[in-house]
């Protein structure tokens, strides 16, 4: 079983444990019904086999009909799903099947508007590892599906020289070195840089990306002229939707933030029961 299975069975024990004492109180175990799932507000639609799991697991049965296409952008009152079978099955799997797909619609819904004010630019948007501890590779998903991209998923595959790293190593000379004689000649080696002394370290580290994290512009631009095209370089912090155009334009391959998960809000999506049978 993967992560995103157990994941959905957790969910699934956290809601139900010994079982929907509503639904069975109410509902004849051999009722059918047709639902919908609708989008109640504009967003960019994203957990579509997650919400397949979630009444599969319950019941195999439930017919399960898409109107959208993952990633999609629809439009408020879009019919994004139709489900038929039984009708307690589908009482039972709706609050659970919900919460991923407000949730990870919502990232990548708030990752598309970030996207858009980004405008045409060479400037890459990355997400970081803000994310609820459990749902990483959704969450990371659901930015793909916003126009996204992911910077490493875990501590496991890439190498960030952070300032706490850089302060324990003895300065970031010694940690890109102590990092160099390790790592696999694949593996890319990030230092992240608070100041144009750290920037210039990082530099005749010969680090491969230079991270330049709550720098202000004046700063950002002066970082830009000394690394020369020598590394790749991140801009990191304070990035808001207010400034991320701006930003942009200073020269940076990436731009990385926290919002596009932490941020984000679950948009709204309701399922309607139109007729039992």
């Amino acid at each position: 079983m993967n992560h995103i299975d157990r994941l959905i069975d957790l969910a699934l024990e956290e809601d139900i444990a010994n079982g929907d004492i509503t639904t069975q109180f109410l509902i004849d175990a051999q009722d059918q019904c047709t639902a919908h799932i609708t989008a109640k507000e504009s967003l960019v639609f994203v957990g579509l086999d997650i919400a397949k799991k979630v009444f599969h697991r319950l019941d195999p049965q439930v017919e399960f009909v898409s109107h959208v296409k993952e990633g999609e952008e629809v439009l408020a009152e879009t019919k994004l799903i139709t489900l038929t079978g039984r009708t307690q099955s589908l009482l039972t799997g709706e609050r659970v099947a919900l919460n991923f797909l407000q949730r990870l619609s919502g990232i990548a819904t708030n990752t598309k508007t970030y996207i858009k004010l980004l405008g045409k630019t060479n400037t890459k948007l990355v997400d970081t590892r803000k994310t609820i501890p459990g749902w990483r590779q959704l969450e990371k998903y659901a930015v793909r599906m916003g126009g996204g991209y992911n910077h490493r998923i875990g501590l496991y595959d890439g190498i960030l020289i952070k300032d706490n790293h850089v302060d324990a190593a003895g300065g970031i000379l010694p940690a890109v070195q102590k990092a160099r004689k390790r790592a696999s000649q694949f593996i890319k080696i990030e230092v992240e840089t608070r100041n144009l002394k750290e920037v210039q370290e990082a530099i005749d580290a010969k680090a491969d990306i230079i991270m330049l994290d709550n720098m202000t512009v004046d700063e950002i631009k002066k970082a830009v002229q000394l690394i020369q095209n020598r590394s790749k370089i991140e801009i990191s912090g304070g990035v808001t939707k207010e400034n991320i155009k701006e930003l942009a334009s200073l020269g940076a391959d990436f731009i990385s933030s926290g919002a596009l998960t932490h941020a984000a809000k679950s948009v709204d999506i309701n399922m309607t029961f139109l007729s039992s049978f």
